[in-house]
């Protein structure tokens, strides 16, 4: 019988990191946080930017205290990525993308390649910062112009690990040039448009080998080589959808954290032009999976109110939330309105004085409208991704951050009609750390994977509570607007 191995799983968010370390046997499964550590975005003259050598200072310290490893992976948000020029040094911060420079830049697109045939072609929802748009964006500035190689976030931390380039294929599929049926890059999207796939290192699956880490690495983090790196499911989605802890093929799951990712796993994407109306991605997950769902405002939302509101305690709020009276005021969740940092609750609060509901104004009946707000939008995700994958659920199954707000999952649960099963919280980094000891034969396929999650990890399970009716009236009330 194989013996227990240990991988860390560095995973970036997009409001935090953290490095943490998966104890792997063939009958367990155990993961600790070794170091966690913020991720602020700066705004400089010239727009919005990552700090990513703080991100590369919190890996590199998050190694050193994970101890001996038998590999490293790395995951993160998706769309965003570094340029590098001849030598392989970094043209710039990464920008950030809730920048404000691909403004209007959607429709310059579309006068070259229709939106209806770009989703045909790569079935990717329409989200403003999706890389395709940022390479249009960037395409006249110096930097680009000075570019040898374009790496993904958790790909050029992997170079910076590892001195090997390569461009994991589930993140991959997020930039809009990834054709989801051959999974391979699409090269007619980027003949159409002009882009040069050139600047793409070669694409890697999760499992592929990505190199070993550098003698630098080795002396900086005091780990002993050689220490491989293994590429996983780098876009933190596909590897969280990984940790889903389901039996079967009839389920939903919500990624929940900055962002609600909900939908379905299937087999092959759904192009038809109802899905692109629906505004539904079809984004690569392991094992030939399709990873079908919506992306939602999330989180974000009641992050940035708590920001605004000088970092209240959040069971407080989530007290206070849950004595407001149910769907009183509901915002549209998935908004381009509420994507830009700052003014949360006024702009909130005006959404809802906009639409003649009743305005929230305490901290608490602001945080209510979100969770229903959420709630709802969760329902409406899963609803029609149901009808439009022609793929019926019995079960949605809630992962990520959002796990630990009990209000949330219980208003999801109520909102959708169906149980909801929550857990794991850190399904990222389990999901990481899987695909890497299935490297070392510890864990089989991807249903392998997920029995060895139901045995060994927590879950919380909330039963739908009423009927719909009221869920189904604000649903109406919300499309009529």
């Amino acid at each position: 019988m194989s013996s227990p191995r240990s991988y860390a799983a560095v995973d970036l968010g997009a409001s935090s990191g953290r490095v943490m370390v998966g104890r792997v046997g063939p009958d367990s499964l155990e993961l600790t946080e070794a170091h966690r550590f913020p991720n602020r975005p700066v705004r400089v003259p010239e727009g919005l930017r990552w700090d990513v050598l703080a991100l590369y200072a919190g890996v590199l310290e998050g190694l050193r205290a994970a101890g001996q490893v038998d590999s490293v992976g790395l995951d993160s948000w998706a769309v965003d990525y570094g340029l590098l020029d001849g030598d392989g040094a970094l043209l710039g911060n990464p920008v950030h993308y809730r920048d404000a420079r691909t403004e209007g830049i959607a429709e310059k697109v579309w006068a070259a390649l229709p939106a209806a045939e770009l989703y045909a072609r790569t079935g990717l929802q329409y989200a403003p910062f999706n890389t395709l748009y940022q390479l249009a964006a960037a395409r006249s500035s110096a930097q680009f112009a000075h570019a040898e190689r374009l790496l993904l976030i958790p790909d050029l931390l992997s170079y910076w690990l590892t001195g090997e380039q390569g461009t994991e294929l589930t993140n991959a599929s997020t930039t809009q040039l990834i054709d989801p049926r051959t999974r391979d890059w699409s090269y007619e999207v980027a003949d159409r448009l002009g882009i040069d796939l050139g600047l793409f290192a070669p694409l890697r699956r999760p499992g592929d080998p990505a190199g070993v880490l550098r003698p630098e690495v080795l002396a900086e983090t005091g780990l002993t080589g050689p220490v491989p790196v293994t590429a996983v499911g780098s876009h933190d989605t596909a590897s969280a959808v990984a940790a889903v802890p389901a039996d079967g093929e009839r389920f939903a799951y919500i990624c929940t954290g900055t962002w609600s990712l909900a939908g379905l796993e299937l087999t092959a994407p759904v192009l038809t032009e109802e899905s692109r109306a629906a505004n539904f991605t079809n984004e690569l997950g392991l094992d030939g999976t399709v990873r079908y769902l919506r992306n939602i405002m999330g989180l974000w939302l009641l992050q940035e109110c708590v920001r605004a509101w000088g970092e209240p305690e959040l069971d407080g709020l989530l007290r206070e939330a849950a004595g407001v009276p149910a769907l009183r005021s509901v915002v549209d969740a998935g908004d381009a309105a509420f994507l830009a940092p700052g003014r949360m609750p006024e702009r909130i609060a005006e959404a809802c004085r906009a639409s003649g509901q009743p305005v929230p104004r305490t901290p608490g009946e602001i945080t209510r409208c979100i969770l229903d707000s959420l709630a709802l939008a969760h329902r409406r995700a899963v609803a029609e991704a149901q009808r439009l994958a022609d793929h019926p659920v019995d079960t949605v199954y809630v992962v990520g951050g959002g796990t630990r707000n009990a209000l949330l999952c219980q208003l999801t649960a109520d909102a959708c009609g169906l149980p909801v099963v929550a857990g794991p919280t850190e399904a990222a980094a389990l999901g990481n750390v899987l695909v890497q000891a299935r490297t070392h034969g510890l864990v089989g396929d991807l249903a392998g994977m997920r029995r060895l999650l139901v045995d060994t990890q927590p879950l919380t399970r909330y039963a739908p509570r009423g009927g719909t009716a009221r869920w189904e009236a604000s649903e109406a009330r919300l499309t009529t607007r």
